[in-house]
């Protein structure tokens, strides 16, 4: 159970007896059927996805150690948490109740996320009619989307939703919950693309004024399972009259798919978003493609949770991409999930004496709240809730850098078109 994240895990292919993501997406686009996995009806696949939650919230007890495993049962409030007893449900009802409210949108959202794979999520976005600077929040963005009350409409009628509730084994709730549902799981596919879109702006890259090419590194199923062609669209909607855009995917979980493609060795073509990706590490990828010409140097390099902090382990990987990424001066964009995962980076960024252009928390960040740990009675995160801009060597200390260990709380603030806003960094030009 530790080792759950969010997203799709491998607890949850597990119980649906499949070994990869292709697997995953395979029966969710029909070429397999899901009695290879076992799973003979959609009422099947639903349950399954939910034993990866059944466990008790209290004693950790899993269904197969407790005499009858159907004794669990369900907080019937949020839906999310589950019981050995009633006795296990009240010691644990103090600390529940804090996060009780905020657990029944994380079930909820676990299960219309399904309509993502369906294809009814997202629905079809509009050219933006605000400069890219002017649209500071998520409301800003929904206000640019003609007819919206209409194309959740449609989604709510839908087959899909309606074979969902049919299936899911809980009852089905108000139409203004799932609509709400809807515009998070929304917000959590478009958060890639505007954050990348954000990059841009925050060092001054202009969309308009050359061919641009991104490296998202340590890409992993999260970026790439059921990818397609058009998923990075909204960009070309931000940035209208772009001179082209290519997006690579390069991280050693990318997953196959139409994406699967080799990067260009020549510039993208004018006013589209291409995507394509390398199945590898950074560092190798970089020796083998960019410096060989077979791959165009990167504008921009995002990395979404990138994960270095986590463990020695994941940061001595990490290490050959960081150091070249430093080296070779590339602008680059961090997201993490948590306050605490940003101190921790930002420590690790200034020992590695990158040059910390500044940081603060991302108005493109997921409206979706996710539970990460064993134990869901801790606050949900949201997916890049927090970004960190380098570039380069740092040529002295990061000012007030030795903050970070004592200091309960950080100096951060809305990002601006001119630079990012952070208590002690200065701005982008």
């Amino acid at each position: 159970m530790d080792s759950n994240v969010p997203g799709l895990s491998h607890v949850i292919l597990q119980k649906l007896n499949m070994k990869t993501y292709e697997d995953y997406k395979s029966a969710m686009d029909g070429r397999k059927s899901g009695s290879d996995f076992g799973i003979r009806t959609y009422f099947d696949m639903f349950q399954k996805m939910e034993d990866t939650f059944k466990f008790c919230a209290e004693c950790k007890k899993l269904p197969d150690a407790l005499p009858d495993p159907k004794s669990l049962r369900r907080c019937k409030r949020c839906q999310n948490v589950y019981y050995c007893s009633v006795a296990c449900q009240r010691a644990n009802w103090p600390l529940h109740k804090k996060f009780c409210k905020k657990l029944k949108l994380v079930a909820l959202d676990r299960l219309v996320e399904w309509l993502v794979f369906t294809g009814d999520i997202p629905f079809p976005t509009e050219t933006w009619t605000k400069p890219a600077q002017d649209v500071k929040t998520w409301e800003d963005w929904f206000a640019m989307q003609g007819q919206l009350e209409e194309k959740l409409g449609a989604i709510l009628a839908g087959r899909y939703m309606t074979l969902l509730w049919a299936n899911a084994g809980k009852p089905r709730p108000e139409d203004g919950e799932l609509r709400e549902s809807i515009r998070r799981l929304v917000t959590d596919f478009h958060s890639r693309p505007l954050t990348i879109g954000l990059g841009l702006r925050l060092f001054g890259i202009n969309p308009l004024a050359k061919t641009l090419t991104v490296h998202v590194v340590g890409a992993s199923h999260v970026e790439t399972l059921n990818t397609r062609l058009t998923d990075y669209d909204e960009l070309t909607r931000m940035f209208p009259g772009h001179r082209g855009m290519e997006l690579v995917m390069v991280g050693v979980d990318v997953v196959n798919g139409p994406i699967m493609r080799p990067p260009l060795a020549t510039l993208a073509p004018q006013g589209r978003v291409h995507l394509s990706s390398y199945k590898g590490l950074y560092h190798d990828f970089w020796e083998s493609h960019v410096e060989t010409k077979l791959a165009t140097r990167p504008d921009l390099v995002v990395g979404f949770h990138p994960g270095f902090h986590a463990c020695p382990d994941l940061l001595a990987g990490w290490l050959p991409t960081l150091l070249l990424l430093r080296d070779y001066r590339l602008p680059v964009l961090f997201t993490v999930y948590s306050e605490q995962e940003l101190k921790s980076s930002l420590q690790i960024l200034v020992e590695l004496e990158m040059h910390i252009m500044g940081y603060a928390t991302n108005p493109f960040a997921s409206l979706r709240p996710e539970q990460v740990y064993s134990s869901p009675n801790k606050a949900p995160v949201y997916c890049s809730s927090y970004y960190i801009a380098l570039l380069g060597l740092a040529a002295s200390a990061v000012p007030g850098a030795e903050e970070l260990e004592e200091d309960d709380g950080w100096q951060g603030g809305e990002p601006s078109a001119a630079g990012v806003a952070g208590g002690n960094t200065p701005g982008l030009g």
